[in-house]
């Protein structure tokens, strides 16, 4: 991959113990709060998380599943 070139698609779901998740969010809570980056390891690729991402939650429903996403996103550097 060039740099610039964009980044390949991807959709990966890693799930963690209770303690591994609580310190996930700990350590986004102080990211938001302190209006710095986050950065966070999932699948083996390092993301990082711009101080001016957007916050949604999301419900869905279907069938006999339940789901709650704590979502964050943002446009990569360099896209409007």
């Amino acid at each position: 991959m060039t740099m610039g070139s964009p980044k390949p698609a991807r959709d990966i779901e890693t799930s963690y113990s209770n303690a591994e998740f609580v310190a996930k969010l700990r350590r986004l809570a102080d990211a938001i709060e302190s209006g710095g980056r986050f950065e966070i390891q999932i699948g083996g690729e390092r993301i990082y998380v711009p101080a001016a991402a957007r916050f949604t939650v999301e419900h869905e429903r279907s069938g006999e599943e339940e789901e709650i996403e704590f979502q964050v996103k943002w446009k990569p550097a360099g896209e409007a």
